[in-house]
């Protein structure tokens, strides 16, 4: 066995004995305790009793007031309590429970005579009452059904073996081969030709651009490849025969199709808090003589940990960047110190606006790129800024540039480092950008192959640069667990045991009773539950109902899920969602954007149509007409670019004080005649001050304040203010009223 070897498997123990004992190996945990808030009661009808009044005329009615003393005494019991824990019931529960008890005792009109015979001997001094103990827990198991199964449900929510879900992948000795490097040193493209000379491969990336980039390239290359994403399937054979090749998202591989070769891309991505499922489930199931990793150092020693639970070694190169980039001695500090091949990196598509706004106004062409822009407005965008042709020289982008695309940037300008996240409960925080996400930013400067051979990294404001500095400095954090996800095939499982438990709970009380070990977590569903909470009321089998909670859509836009309800509500009905009925419900044809507020809906329609193309792979027949609805979502990309071309006149065009309280609120300072060389005491620092003070700046800067709010504020206050000019002028014979106004 090698050196190498030895310490990893040493690392290994030590992860899973770690001081402290706060991770647990495979198979040596305790049985976890569930959370029993997620324990929903079941409704019981009163008069459930088959036996009718046998009770009553076997022995005599009973005396509600002095049964209601009898089952509060039951319930006061020490020993009763106890007993009732020792069989899974906490305090929490058996207060629920007894509440259901007494009320179901008092409120029926006939109980089973088993149970009134018991009742009537303790009111009469012929029995105890501990008596009742057996009756309450049947009531109980009636009410909270998982009790009965809890030894089941357990079973099926241990996930501390994950590689064994993958028979196939375990019956093949697959060669491991990591490609570690940073942005823009090659190691995809090492990987690639590994692929394209093989017999069959399959891509396998995080994003749509990814894929189809690989696509084209495979063919461009003479190797046959399709295109398999969530919302498209291309196949370059006429007749729809697979090919060898095939490039698709992650989530889309398949774990049982037999291939040479296999790249994962970006494989960091496993510990990503939503996504990391898919990659956890690619690397451990993807049937492939050869699998190549392409990803940060940072991941190695998880993979190569990882990789020793199914009995593989991993094989890493190691890549240096191709062209290097420099962090920079100064600030931007201005707008007027732009120059050609620059890159503005924001946070927030108010920024995007912003800037890109103020931009044109000193006779500067921009392009623009943010994450909900259609794929195709991105490529266009980026197509425009690389055009050495083309008088766009600048480009305004968020961290959508991170991944997918090829810019010929020569230096990167981060606006802000603050970046709105969501925490492992679910909880929308603001924090500091990570070293990962840094590098990944910064890398785009000075890309190999484009026109400028070194990049570099710097910031907008002077006070960010420090911090800059200090961020790109520290090590990226190692990588230490894989994210995991409940299958359908689990959750019908849970649902045949707990056949009245909605889905959301269903995922609920799977998570809560899941184990895992210290390799992996379960990856945050809020999005799945929010789905399953909103398409409670529809009736659909479960399979369908898992189907469509699985579905990307974006739950910010309101229009995209009032989509996915009526979506969910026609498939219901058995009625299949045609173009002609699509149309109506998204206004087809649409009109160009006359302002921001008609560009963004002309956005979410793209992702409506996206929403319709994804599950009409899943359900053909009800979602038939996808050749209309790609053609129309073409040419609703065709109007998006436009109006992305056109986005300081679409600005314009919108409230005029709404754009400049955004124009305030999204820029530290206004950017605008100050040197890069300003006094730190002079008015460019003091102007930043000012805004970053007030509140409507840090209320938009932090997303908690739209335009729309905006837009509604300054009709308030213009209301307010004609109010608080027609009372002064009412009361103009009390001379102490001036200044008594409204706040």
């Amino acid at each position: 066995m090698s050196v190498n070897r030895c310490l990893s498997l040493l690392s290994r123990l030590h992860r899973c004995f770690p001081t402290g004992a706060t991770r647990v190996c495979s198979g040596s945990s305790p049985p976890k305790e569930p959370d029993t808030s997620l324990f929903v009661p079941l409704s019981l009808k009163n008069d459930s009793s088959a036996d009718g009044s046998v009770g009553a005329e076997l022995t005599q009615a009973l005396e509600k007031s002095e049964l209601l003393k009898t089952i509060n005494k039951f319930y006061k019991k020490k020993e009763i309590q106890k007993l009732a824990s020792d069989h899974g019931l906490d305090a929490r529960l058996f207060h629920q429970a007894f509440i259901s008890f007494r009320k179901h005792i008092l409120e029926s009109t006939s109980l089973p005579a088993d149970l009134h015979i018991v009742l009537s001997d303790i009111l009469c001094g012929a029995g105890h009452v501990d008596d009742i103990y057996p009756y309450f827990m049947r009531h109980t198991k009636h009410i909270f059904p998982m009790l009965d199964c809890m030894d089941d449900l357990r079973k099926i929510s241990d996930l501390r073996v994950p590689v064994n879900w993958y028979p196939e992948a375990r019956a093949i000795q697959r060669k491991i081969v990591f490609h570690a490097g940073p942005t823009n040193s090659g190691k995809t493209y090492h990987a690639i030709q590994r692929y394209l000379a093989a017999k069959s491969g399959v891509y396998c990336g995080p994003l749509k651009l990814l894929a189809h980039e690989i696509f084209e390239k495979s063919n461009a290359a003479d190797v046959p490849c399709d295109l398999v994403t969530g919302e498209e399937r291309t196949f370059v054979d006429p007749e729809g025969r697979a090919a060898g090749h095939v490039a698709c998202t992650i989530e889309m591989c398949s774990v049982t199709t037999p291939y040479e070769v296999a790249v994962i891309d970006e494989i960091q991505m496993i510990r990503d808090p939503s996504r990391g499922w898919a990659w956890t489930r690619a690397l451990l199931g993807l049937c492939a003589e050869e699998i190549h990793v392409c990803g940060e150092p940072a991941a190695i020693d998880f993979i190569r940990e990882l990789m020793y639970t199914t009995g593989e070694e991993v094989e890493v190169n190691n890549y240096k960047r191709l062209t290097p980039f420099s962090i920079l001695d100064h600030a931007v500090e201005t707008l007027d110190n732009l120059r050609p091949g620059d890159c503005i990196v924001c946070f927030s598509k108010n920024d995007i606006y912003s800037l890109s706004r103020q931009i044109e106004a000193r006779g500067l062409e921009c392009a623009v790129i943010y994450g909900s822009l259609p794929p195709g407005t991105k490529l266009s965008q980026a197509k425009k800024f690389n055009d050495p042709e083309d008088p766009c020289k600048i480009l305004v982008a968020t961290d959508a540039i991170g991944m997918g695309l090829n810019l010929s940037i020569k230096r990167i300008i981060f606006n802000s480092l603050i970046k709105p996240n969501v925490n492992e409960k679910g909880e929308k925080q603001m924090e500091s950008i990570s070293t990962s996400q840094a590098l990944q930013i910064a890398g785009r400067a000075g890309r190999f192959s484009s026109k400028f051979s070194e990049g570099e990294v710097t910031t907008m404001f002077r006070d960010d640069l420090p911090v800059l500095k200090e961020i790109l400095s520290k090590t990226v954090d190692p990588i230490e667990t894989a994210g995991l996800h409940p299958t359908a095939e689990q959750i019908e499982m849970f649902a045949y045991h707990l056949p009245d438990a909605t889905l959301s709970n269903l995922v609920d009380i799977f998570v809560s009773l899941s184990q895992v070990d210290g390799l992996y977590f379960v990856c945050n569903i809020d999005d799945f539950k929010f789905l399953a909470d909103m398409i409670q009321h529809i009736p659909l089998n479960l399979r369908s109902r898992y189907v469509f909670c699985t579905a990307p859509i974006n739950k910010k836009q309101p229009f995209v899920c009032t989509s996915f309800l009526k979506f969910a509500r026609q498939f219901s009905r058995d009625e299949p969602l045609t173009y002609d009925w699509v149309c109506r419900h998204v206004g087809w044809p649409l009109a160009p954007p006359k302002n921001i507020k008609n560009l963004v809906h002309l956005e979410a329609v793209h992702d409506v149509l996206d929403l319709y193309l994804w599950l009409s792979y899943r359900f053909m027949d009800m979602f038939p007409d996808t050749a209309l609805i790609r053609n129309a979502q073409r040419e609703l990309d065709d109007t998006i670019q436009e109006g992305v071309r056109n986005i300081t006149r679409l600005i314009r065009a919108t409230d005029q004080t709404i754009a400049d309280l955004l124009q305030k609120g999204n820029s530290r300072h206004e950017l605008t005649g100050s040197s890069s060389g300003a006094s730190s005491k002079g008015p460019l620092n003091k102007s930043r001050k000012t805004m970053d003070n007030s509140l409507a700046s840090r209320l938009v800067r932090d997303g908690l304040l739209t335009s729309d709010l905006l837009h509604q504020l300054q009709r308030e206050w213009s209301r307010d203010k004609q109010q608080d000019v027609s009372v002064h002028s009412t009361n103009t014979e009390k001379p102490n009223s001036k200044g008594k106004k409204k706040k």
